[in-house]
């Protein structure tokens, strides 16, 4: 589940869209599936977790999937398999859902402003409008008009904040083992695609068996799994398809009620083409896994981590040499300085 090699530009952008400049973030190198395992175990991350109580979750990134993972996974146990896939990829759900909260807590404090009869700054009223771009809630020509006089605001303010909210993280970890194959997909080996999105045209990796009634449509492919993930969770909140999924998770919330995977799973019959049948088999995915222990999960207290991996002891070494070298050449800084975070 660790990448062996990556890409310096795309680790340079990862770092960048996660971290403060100002924080020398600790990058943890791991060689070989074994390594890998007893770290997770050091990490007090591996077992059998306690139902009932939140799950507490390390705050760490993995920077790719190794394409050795599909032959190391082949030897493990299923019990194994599922275990490394899942305890590297909640904390990419978890940090997403973190990302969220902030944003929907600030654009909460926005429609305050608002209603109270102040006015938004500019930079705020500039979030607001990415936002509601992003989510589909309006063109970006309307967006660009908006202002802070404009008697719509309140009204898009509640529509951004009605489709910026978390995602069950059982419900994502369920629909990226169905998607992925527990990583192990050629999508998901060769382009970080955990979630079997679609894109047409341009860029993507194209199915073995593309049929023509489809047109171009492709997997969409990531520089790294959090882009996929954030990719997936702009869909659930911004797709017309996911309306319902959407609508029923506000009433759970307008209920006080939690957001449960398995509920919000049943509303999801048109993620695939399957139906009524893909919702089945999340469902019984998520049971089976127990997955809805994860969907109140939040970060341990502790600095974020990078997860890194190497073929061998020798790349191990280029590996640290060369994220000292980062470190030390000012790239990182200017990275960081270019970067937007979504």
């Amino acid at each position: 589940m660790i990448r062996s090699l990556f890409a310096l530009p795309a680790v340079l952008i990862l770092l960048s869209s996660l971290f403060s400049p100002a924080v020398a973030q600790e990058v943890v190198v791991l060689v070989g599936i074994d390594e890998v395992i007893e770290w997770l175990k050091n990490e007090n991350w591996w077992g059998e977790e306690m139902h009932g109580e939140q799950l507490a979750v390390p705050r760490m990134i993995l920077t790719g999937i190794n394409p050795q993972w599909r032959e190391a996974a082949q030897e493990l146990s299923v019990a194994d398999k599922k275990e490394v896939f899942y305890r590297f990829m909640l904390p990419l759900v978890v940090h997403a859902n973190e990302l969220v909260r902030e944003r929907r807590t600030s654009l909460l404090e926005h429609k305050q402003t608002v209603s109270a009869g102040g006015a938004l700054s500019a930079g705020d009223l500039s979030i607001v409008r990415r936002a509601a771009v992003l989510l589909r809630a309006m063109s970006r020509e309307t967006a660009a008009a908006l202002d802070a006089s404009d008697n719509t605001l309140l009204d898009v303010i509640d529509e951004i904040v009605y489709k910026l909210d978390v995602v069950p993280a059982g419900l994502a970890l369920g629909q990226a083992a169905y998607e992925s194959g527990y990583g192990t997909s050629r999508f998901t080996i060769e382009g970080n695609a955990l979630f079997g999105l679609w894109t047409y045209g341009g860029n993507g990796l194209v199915p073995e068996q593309q049929r023509q009634s489809l047109g171009d449509h492709r997997i969409a492919a990531y520089d790294w799994p959090f882009d996929s993930v954030r990719g997936y969770f702009l869909n659930l909140m911004s797709h017309p398809a996911y309306e319902d999924f959407r609508r029923s998770r506000a009433e759970l919330r307008a209920a006080g009620r939690a957001l449960s995977s398995l509920v919000l799973a049943a509303e999801l019959v048109n993620y695939s083409e399957q139906g009524q049948s893909y919702v089945d088999t999340l469902k019984s995915i998520i049971r089976v896994n127990g997955l809805n222990i994860a969907d109140g999960a939040v970060f341990r207290d502790e600095p974020m981590r990078l997860v890194v991996g190497a073929a061998d002891e020798n790349e191990a070494e280029e590996l640290r040499a060369e994220i000292l070298r980062i470190r030390g050449t000012g790239e990182f800084a200017r990275i960081i300085e270019r970067m937007q975070l979504e």
